[in-house]
């Protein structure tokens, strides 16, 4: 082998591994999105929706990725099928109209080399408007049971449904509703 070629290929072994972008399934037995909202100024109305169905892709040495999921607004769970069934009415989720809500995302922010903030758009009711939601926890591992990677983390995020369109019972029931959005997801 001629010198100035062993040189390149020398070179090639030792410079440093590039990370490729990871694709992750959600997890349906670990991905929800949980909602507040203020009733009459007394309690809080408490529900979730779920599972949520959707893919990351993470790129954690570039500091990037993408998001796109989609949550069933007929899932809709706040522990009292009647409540539930008013909540899926044409005057707020509108479900029979519209039976998914989704986030797509493709800026992410990091603090170092934690994942701080994923910024998209969310779409409800067929109102499209931009979000943000703030990771409060983050991690990923190797687990024996699924025998690949699996991550997960939770966000926090606040909207205001008259913004889509779901103002029925203002201002007797909050417009601010609070998501807390656990997910997991699966290494593809």
């Amino acid at each position: 082998m001629r010198p100035a070629c062993a040189f390149l290929l020398l070179c090639a072994l030792a410079a440093p591994a590039r990370a490729e972008p990871v694709v992750y399934t959600l997890d349906p037995a670990h991905s929800f999105v949980n909602f507040e909202l203020r009733h009459f100024g007394t309690s809080t109305i408490r529900g979730r929706f779920g599972p949520v169905d959707g893919s990351v892709t993470l790129d954690r040495a570039a500091a990037s990725g993408s998001v796109s999921v989609t949550i069933a607004t007929a899932s809709v769970s706040t522990g009292l099928r009647v409540f539930d069934a008013r909540i899926r009415e044409p005057d707020l989720l509108a479900s029979a109209e519209f039976p998914q809500a989704s986030f797509v995302a493709e800026r992410f922010r990091f603090d170092g080399e934690r994942l701080a903030e994923v910024r998209g758009e969310f779409t409800l009711r067929g109102v499209t408007l931009p979000l943000s939601l703030f990771a409060r926890h983050f991690a990923c591992e190797e687990r024996e049971a699924a025998r690949r990677e699996v991550c997960g983390g939770d966000f926090e995020t606040e909207i205001s449904r008259s913004a889509f369109g779901a103002g029925f019972g203002l201002p007797f029931v909050g417009d601010r509703v609070r998501l807390l959005v656990q997910v997991e997801g699966i290494r593809r």
